[in-house]
């Protein structure tokens, strides 16, 4: 009989993930815990986000010897990625930090910043602060990414230094 895979520990993602905007990464395969706390915690002023997570296609790669056509796998694209940050009434909120053009690194630690757990690390460049305007909501700002490179998934998040 199959081994069934582990159980998960579920969880409920608001009060536990974290979102940083760091604006240097040397290698983002392995974040330094400087580099990470050089960041902007943004988790507090977000409330929405869409898009951060990858997704392959496949190529078909057909045969003349059969009628069967398998795949191999091709391009890695990254959906398109957005952050809704609540808006300030006197301007001092998002819009000062992720301006139109700026480069840096979105970095999602969904189980929170636990040493050894996991994050995902996105390179990026803002492409809009987009106000949200509706009738009967707090306002918003809608800052878009392009996400420039292959994010780097899965990278154990470092202890603090001398923890």
């Amino acid at each position: 009989m199959a081994t069934p895979i582990q159980p998960s520990v579920r969880y409920y993602r608001r009060g536990k993930t974290r979102v940083l905007w760091v604006p240097t990464i040397a290698n983002k395969a392995a974040p330094t815990r400087a580099e990470l706390d050089a960041g902007t915690a943004l988790e507090g002023e977000t409330g929405a986000m869409s898009g951060w997570q990858t997704s392959s296609a496949t190529v078909p790669t057909a045969a003349l010897g059969s009628r069967f056509t398998s795949t191999v796998p091709g391009e890695i694209t990254a959906a398109d990625s957005s952050l809704t940050f609540w808006a300030s009434a006197d301007g001092d909120d998002v819009r000062s930090l992720l301006v139109r053009e700026a480069r840096g690194f979105v970095v999602w630690m969904d189980e929170g910043d636990v040493p050894e757990q996991t994050m995902d690390v996105f390179q990026v460049q803002v492409t809009s602060q987009a106000k949200v305007r509706e009738m009967d909501a707090a306002a918003q700002i809608m800052c878009q990414f392009a996400i420039v490179s292959e994010p780097a998934e899965n990278v154990a998040i470092p202890a603090a230094a001398g923890g």
